[in-house]
């Protein structure tokens, strides 16, 4: 991932974050995007070369960026030997090609490839595609939150 393409990133995952934690009833939508950025960038305080992370970047054949991925090889609640998937997304114009899954490999294959024997994720559950993808790949259900309207 270049500079560019990281600055691009990090607004981009601001205003998604920001928009999922609003849908889901848990950050007013005042200041969330501002809230969802500094809590990117205290996560990665040196951008790129922060250590312990991985930033990928997914493309196609042709070499055209497809999608990316941010992997923490330290686990924010601090589980050894598990890594944990911050965000992975494909472009809307490149969804339902299977690149989802493939980037989802490779973020495996990067994870085992730095020593970690696992690796967790949260999903919105309004979610239902990414939650069968991650279903349909393995990943088991280890905490669930649940929320209802009064």
């Amino acid at each position: 991932m270049s500079l560019a393409e990281f600055e691009d990133w990090q607004l981009a995952l601001a205003e998604e974050y920001a928009r999922e934690q609003v849908a889901a009833g848990r950050w007013p939508e005042a200041g969330a995007v501002d809230r969802a950025r500094e809590e990117s960038l205290a996560r990665l305080p040196q951008g790129l070369a922060t250590p312990r992370m991985l930033l990928l970047r997914g493309v196609d054949a042709d070499g055209e960026p497809v999608g990316q991925a941010w992997v923490g090889l330290d686990h924010p609640r601090g589980a050894p030997g598990v890594a944990f998937l911050y965000d992975i997304e494909v472009l809307d114009s490149r969804r339902g090609q299977g690149l989802g899954r493939a980037l989802l490999s490779a973020v495996e294959a990067a994870t085992r490839d730095a020593g970690l024997g696992a690796l967790e994720l949260n999903v919105f559950g309004h979610n239902r595609v990414a939650i069968a993808l991650y279903d349909s790949s393995g990943y088991t259900v280890t905490a669930q939150q649940m929320r209802k309207a009064l």
